[in-house]
This record gives structure tokens, C-alpha cells and sequence, in this order.
């Protein structure tokens, strides 16, 4: 309006000023009612424009006066907003702070106000109920809410997390299948349904929801094709528990798949090698592992490739470990197995020269073992001693303490792999569930003689914590400080890298 009456004076005073500067200011006559009026025509035009103005001055008074009731109601209204929206801000406040007297107080006052915003009353009721720890109030709140068609998937979620802190599995589940059953970007329904299978030992269907995750976009092809990866090797480790020729034969197929889609998962290469070389096909166990140590080189790679061949002799095996390490020459694990090589092919000086690349290593019970045996090897007891007291207290290696102490290779529990599944998918990462349970594996140590009595130690075979062609450590004798007896004892039974558990009789 200020514009307009702005707008209309600028235009009268300008042709006014026009008029003017003309010169002939004109004439101007007007007759109404008998009534006579002669004036100028700048007059006339001034005349017009004051009466314009005064004439929109009042049609707006008018409006104005009668648009009066609705501008209160709306005044009325915004009022009421700004309250409801403000008791709403305190009380999910309250929540957050844990208040739940004052979340319900304000949880009441907001369903009085509740008229813009009645979901975020109802929610505010809901996680009211469990701020104050009422979950017969709070399941009343998140049930009523799934009347509603856009509060049904957070009434969902918040119904199956009261199930699940009740312990109410079953209904928890349910709650969740329907939740992702309502959104496909449902993250947290399809966690907990994952869990659950996971939980059950179900690999088959945790795969198969991992795949929808992936077509959902929930998880990222990497996530989806790691976690694949580790069902498929639990599954191959269930299958090959029953026995049954077929379900060996399934294994193998699983482990040989999960192998392909992660060749640097160590738990499902191992597998596929002892399950394929049970079939008679070493050589493609041993391209298996060569594929893995390329990608991530883990101990239970090395021996399981020692084990493919058990007719052979030690210079033999020692090229053949060798070779395997030249495929990743910088890796530490690579370097340890030089020396293992060095070792079982009878060459001590070059272990020794080999084992001093490891001194700045940070000391673990294996190294020290491996440094002692070297040391030995080579001639030198009291060396090997100092070295194997050093190892005592050093910490042992997570990757190490995946072989049990009957040298078998992630001989883990259905809950163990669960862990590991979830682990590896996320982060790419093995988890030691075994080095976690601080359970007992292989020795890391050599057992060394204890005498210092001056001996030739040349004609003396050195202690080996491997014996060749058994793929596992003996057990630690007791230490006989006579000199008379025997420095080395007489090497264990031997058992194959991972062999599974004998079938009941």
C-alpha cells in the first residue's frame, strides 16, 4: 500500500513540475450538482490524486476491519504452535537427559496442545514411557502407533527393541521382519534379523539376507561380497563336520567359492586346500595358497602347503616353502618362512644370516623360538637358551594362535565364526577368537637341552618345532637338568594341518 501511494505522488509531482516548466499551467472547470469549480489543471491533478489516496486509504481501513477475526484466530493459533512445538523441544530433551517424570509431564501437556505435530506428540509418549522405565506404558504407546501408516515402521523398531531388552526374541523377530518388509532402507530391522541368523548357525539364509542387503543398498558390494565370503567358509566348516561324502563334497565346492571371492581370507583357502587335496588334488590346493600368501600371507598358509606332500625329502620341502615366500618376498610372514625353509633343509648358517632380518621385529614368543632354533642349529646352545628365555615372557602373535594345539587351523565354534563374519565384512580384518580366550595352540618354543656341559654339538640333529611331514609341534617335555640323557626327544605322532575330528564308531 505505502508503495503505491508512493508511486502516485512521484507521478502527480512530475507532471506537475512538467506542467510548470511548460509554461501554460491550463485550465480546468468542473460542474456537479449546480456547483461550479474553475481551477488549473495542475490543481485538478493534484486534486485527483489526494482524493485516490485518501479513497484507497479507506477501502484498506475497511478490509482491515474486517479481516480483524481471522488475524486473531491465526495469532491464536501460531501462539498455540510455538507452545506445543516448545514442550515438545523440552520434552524430547527430557528423554535425551534420561527425566522421565519430566518427559511424561510434558508428554501429557503436548497431546493437549498436539495439533500440528500429532506424531511427534505420540513419539514423545512413546520414548516418554521408556525414559521412565514403564515398558507396559511404552508398549501401549508403540502399539497404538501402528494405526498409523506413517509411525508403523518406528513403532516397529521400537517394539522390537522392547522385545528384545524383555528378552522376547521371537516377537522381536517378528517385528523386524515386518519393519523391512515395510522400507527397503530398513538398516536396523535388517541387522537384528541378520544377527539372529547368524546367532542360529543358519549360514545359507545369512547369506541370503546379506544379498538382499546388497540389493537394498544397506551394505556395499565390498561389505556384502566380504561377508559372503566368511558364510561360505562356515558353512564348508559345518558341512565337512557331518561326514557325509556329499556334504565333503558341498564343503569343498563353498570353500573353494570363498577362496575365489577373498583369496586373503586364510580360514576359507585353508579349508579349500585340506579339502581338495583330501580329493586328490594337491595341485590345485597348492594354487590356492599361492593365490592367498600373494594377497595375505598367514602361517596356516605355509604349513597347510607343507602338507600337501608327505613323501618327500627335506631339501624338497624346503624349495617348496621357499618358493612360496618368494611370492611376496616384503611381507613379515614371507621372511619367517625363509628361515623355516632355511631350517628344514638343513641349512643353519643360512638361517641364522636369514633370522638376524628379524631382530628389529618386535620380539614375540615365536620369533624368539625361531631365533633359538637358528641359534642352535647352528651350533651355538647357550645362544639358543638366552633365546628362548626371552621368549617365555615375549606376547605370542594373534595369526599364530589361530592353530590349536593339535595343529589344526581355525578350529572354530558356530558363534566364533559368526564373530568372524561379521568382523571380516565390515573391516577386512580376521579376528583371533582363540588368542582372545588366551587358549592354549602350538608351542612357540624349541625344547632345548639344559646342560652347559662342554659337548660336540655338531653331530646333533637341531630341534625342530615341525617335524617334517606332520604339521605339528610336540609337546613340551619336562626339562632334565642330567646331562646323561638323551638333549633330543623323539618326535610325536604324526597329524595332519587341520584334519577334521575322526567320525564316531
Amino acid at each position: 500500500m505505502i508503495r503505491s501511494a508512493l508511486f502516485l505522488l512521484l507521478a502527480a509531482f512530475t507532471a506537475a513540475v512538467l506542467l510548470s516548466l511548460a509554461g501554460e499551467s491550463g485550465r480546468a472547470s468542473i460542474l456537479w450538482l449546480g456547483w461550479r469549480a474553475d481551477m488549473t489543471a495542475t490543481a485538478l491533478l493534484v486534486l485527483v490524486v489526494l482524493i485516490s489516496l485518501l479513497a484507497f486509504a479507506a477501502w484498506r481501513l475497511v478490509l482491515w476491519v474486517a479481516d480483524a477475526p481471522r488475524r486473531a484466530a491465526a495469532a491464536r493459533a501460531e501462539s498455540r504452535r510455538r507452545q506445543e512445538l516448545e514442550v515438545l523441544t523440552r520434552g524430547f530433551v527430557a528423554v535425551a537427559a534420561g527425566d522421565g517424570a519430566e518427559a511424561r509431564r510434558l508428554a501429557a501437556k503436548a497431546a493437549e496442545l498436539s495439533s500440528e505435530a500429532p506424531a511427534l506428540g505420540r513419539l514423545l509418549a512413546a520414548r516418554a514411557a521408556e525414559a521412565a522405565e514403564d515398558p507396559v506404558a511404552a508398549e501401549a504407546a508403540w502399539t497404538a502407533m501402528l494405526a498409523f501408516p506413517d509411525l508403523r515402521l518406528a513403532a516397529r523398531r521400537g517394539l522390537t527393541t522392547l522385545a528384545l531388552s524383555r528378552g522376547e526374541r521371537t516377537a522381536a523377530l517378528q517385528h523386524a521382519e515386518a519393519a523391512f518388509a515395510l522400507a527397503r532402507t530398513a538398516r536396523w530391522a535388517w541387522r537384528v534379523l541378520l544377527e539372529a541368523r547368524l546367532e542360529d548357525g543358519d549360514w545359507e539364509a545369512a547369506r541370503d539376507l546379506l544379498k538382499t542387503g546388497q540389493d537394498r543398498r544397506i551394505v556395499s558390494p565390498d561389505v556384502a561380497e566380504r561377508g559372503r565370503a566368511a558364510l561360505l567358509a562356515a558353512s564348508a566348516a559345518q558341512l565337512d563336520l557331518t561326514g557325509d561324502a556329499r556334504a565333503r563334497s558341498r564343503a569343498a565346492d563353498y570353500a573353494l567359492e570363498a577362496a575365489r571371492l577373498q583369496p586373503g581370507f586364510a580360514p576359507g583357502v585353508v579349508m579349500a586346500a585340506r579339502l581338495l587335496s583330501a580329493q586328490g588334488k594337491a595341485g590345485r590346493a597348492a594354487q590356492v595358497i599361492e593365490a592367498a600368501w600373494k594377497a595375505a600371507p598367514h602361517p596356516a598358509l605355509w604349513l597347510a602347503l607343507r602338507d600337501l606332500k608327505t613323501q618327500e625329502t627335506p631339501r624338497e620341502r624346503a624349495g617348496r616353502l621357499a618358493a612360496l615366500a618368494a611370492l611376496n618376498p616384503g611381507a613379515r610372514e614371507s621372511r619367517i618362512l625363509t628361515v623355516e625353509a632355511a631350517l628344514t633343509g638343513g641349512d643353519a648358517a643360512r638361517a641364522v644370516e636369514l633370522a638376524r632380518g628379524l631382530e628389529a621385529e618386535p620380539l614375540t614368543a615365536r620369533i624368539a623360538g625361531l631365533m633359538a632354533r637358528a641359534a642352535f642349529a647352528a651350533g651355538r646352545p647357550d645362544e639358543a637358551r638366552v633365546w628362548r628365555g626371552r621368549g617365555i615372557s615375549a606376547p605370542g602373535e594373534a595369526d599364530w594362535s589361530d592353530l590349536d594345539p593339535e595343529g589344526r587351523a581355525f578350529s572354530y565354534q558356530p558363534a566364533d565364526w559368526a564373530r568372524l563374519a561379521v568382523s571380516f565384512a565390515e573391516t577386512g580384518e580376521l579376528i583371533h577368537p582363540r588368542h582372545e580366550r588366551r587358549e592354549p595352540g602350538l608351542s612357540d618354543l624349541p625344547d632345548l637341552p639344559m646342560s652347559y656341559a662342554e659337548q660336540d654339538f655338531t653331530a646333533l640333529e637341531a630341534p625342530i618345532p615341525f617335524p617334517i611331514g606332520e604339521g605339528l609341534q610336540g609337546e613340551e617335555e619336562d626339562e632334565d637338568p642330567d646331562p646323561a640323557l638323551p638333549p633330543v626327544a623323539p618326535p610325536p605322532a604324526r597329524r595332519r594341518l587341520a584334519r577334521p575330528p575322526r567320525d564316531a564308531k
